[in-house]
């Protein structure tokens, strides 16, 4: 290799060679300047960076695959993971290596995981520069001295420009997302999506972390002013609210998107945030949109002006999933150290396309595992390829894209600690109200915070409760600063009678979903089921 290599970061060992310029742990102004001088992007307002990630706006779920060899052969959920042949992917990393020959590339050595005691050191190595500001961003900086002596547990390599072949590689398109725990390697190709890179890292912690007895989990978190033993955590697939409702200014932020529980407590995976920006505004998520214009936030797929770099919040032309990246410590009230107790409240977000469920519903523990098993919400337009509208889906503990172990691994974890350490359990609906997606309206942000607010400070738990008669949860009737009307969703109808049947076809969705799990519960949770 030639330029700017540090020996101790060479990639020799793995196979690659003949590469070009190597950069190795950038900091962000530099990274800015390559990749201002390549191209990749432009310099928007206080210094943000403005990408556009080509025809992949979404992560693309029908492209990940999981090398099947025997170390893994019994523990991988295959009917959610598809399997690679290891010999297609010695084909396809012999293949990517070919491609790289010559070409120049960016190495970030990180941390996934606050913890040291659980913590997984990943060198990321990507052909775009804008990729490596990316995941410096979201995974958690090494002290220079920790990086002297660095050696990765994993390495990923990203190339966006290698083109996957189907009949060599066994793969579904010419983009392609491997992952190889023998090898510890994951390879990504074909997309320029930045998602791809912490979503692979979350897929590995999903992987390794149950076997030491830790809860990996796609939630947020935060905890109260000054006691980071009063913690909540937010479970959600995107779109949810898990980044909104988690950056109460109120609280302090430990994480927006991924986190670890431990016997410790709980710690965030990363060192920084991937909000959606779509119709962010200064007024609702104040310090959200302020990242905007702060030097260094990644601006991905967003409109905006030529001139003066003003961006478009509300233009989705180029997608609905337009997003920024920043480090955590952009917001005031971030947690210095991500570190927070054993959660009090949990929380699971759904956006119910329907309409039929509650703003806010009481859980026991294994109506808990229950919805968390379940995992019902929508699919939000842009997240994923080819999703334009809310699409209603049951992906298990709330992540089903990124389990590689079957759901009820991660739903007894969960069940064991919510049992241990006492957590209150709710249900959120930031989803429709009125009516289903294109006849209601979406629940009112201001009635969201206010009922969360409530739970995480304990008055909630003193309201009255009425039995829900399709689910059979626990639904506030009454909660200061908030309509009685929307916490009985049936009466948001102008029709009661269309409510019923749209309610009969989501609990009949419901009892469809939960069969693929009645052999792995037992009966406390099988009672828990709707009815």
């Amino acid at each position: 290799m030639k330029g700017r290599v540090n020996p101790a970061h060479t990639l020799q060992h793995q196979g690659i060679s003949g590469l070009g310029d190597v950069f190795c742990n950038l900091t962000e102004p530099a990274l800015i300047e390559e990749a201002l001088r390549r191209g990749e992007g432009a310099l928007g307002r206080g210094g943000a960076f403005l990408v556009r990630t080509g025809k992949h706006t979404g992560r693309s779920p029908d492209d990940k695959f999981i090398v099947r060899t025997p170390a893994v052969e019994q523990n991988i959920w295959w009917e959610n993971n598809a399997p690679m042949d290891p010999a297609a992917f010695d084909t396809l990393y012999a293949d990517m290596r070919a491609y790289m020959a010559g070409r120049d590339f960016f190495v970030q050595d990180l941390f996934a995981g606050a913890d040291p005691a659980h913590r997984l050191d990943v060198r990321m190595v990507t052909e775009l520069a804008w990729h490596s500001l990316f995941i410096r961003h979201l995974l958690r900086r090494p002290e220079r001295e920790e990086l002297a002596a660095f050696i990765p547990h994993f390495t990923i390599i990203n190339c966006p420009g290698f083109r996957a072949d189907p009949a060599r590689h066994g793969c579904r398109s010419d983009t392609v997302v491997a992952l190889n725990f023998d090898r510890r390697m994951v390879l990504i190709g074909g997309t320029g999506y930045a998602g791809e890179n912490k979503k692979a890292v979350f897929t590995l912690l999903n992987y390794l972390l149950p076997e030491k007895g830790v809860m990996p989990m796609h939630c947020s978190a935060n905890h109260a002013p000054d006691n980071p033993v009063d913690t909540a955590i937010f479970f959600g697939l995107s779109g949810t609210g898990k980044t909104t409702l988690s950056a109460d200014p109120a609280r302090v932020l430990i994480g927006d998107d991924e986190h670890g529980w431990s016997d410790r407590g709980l710690f965030n995976f990363e060192g920084g945030c991937y909000a959606k920006t779509i119709n962010l505004s200064p007024e609702a998520e104040p310090e959200i949109h302020a990242t905007t214009t702060r030097f260094a936030t990644l601006i991905e797929n967003m409109v905006f002006d030529a001139g003066t770099r003003t961006l478009d919040f509300r233009d989705d032309s180029l997608t609905a999933n337009m997003r920024c990246a920043y480090p955590l410590d952009y917001i005031s009230n971030a947690s210095r150290s991500s570190l927070g107790g054993h959660p009090k409240h949990v929380v699971m977000l759904t956006c119910d396309a329907f309409g039929v469920l509650p703003p806010v519903a009481r859980l026991t523990p294994a109506q808990a595992m229950y919805h968390f098993l379940s995992g019902f919400t929508s699919k939000v337009a842009g997240t994923e390829r080819g999703v334009t509208r809310p699409e209603p889906t049951f992906s298990a503990c709330f992540g089903a894209p990124f389990m590689p172990r079957r759901p009820e691994v991660y739903g007894n974890l969960l069940r064991e600690r919510i049992a241990r350490h006492g957590a209150a359990c709710w249900l959120v609906n930031t989803g429709w109200t009125g009516g289903a997606y294109g006849h209601g309206a979406r629940m009112p942000i201001s009635a969201t915070r206010t009922l969360l607010a409530a739970a995480l400070d304990g008055s909630l738990a003193g309201a009255r409760f009425r039995r829900d008669g399709n689910f059979g949860f626990e639904v506030p009737v009454h909660v200061p600063g908030v309509a009685d009307i929307l916490l009985e969703p049936r009466r948001t109808w102008d029709d009661a009678g269309a409510y019923d049947r749209q309610a009969a076809r989501l609990v009949g969705m419901f009892a469809e979903n939960f069969t693929r799990y009645e052999a792995h519960i037992d009966d406390e949770v099988r009672a828990a089921a709707i009815g």
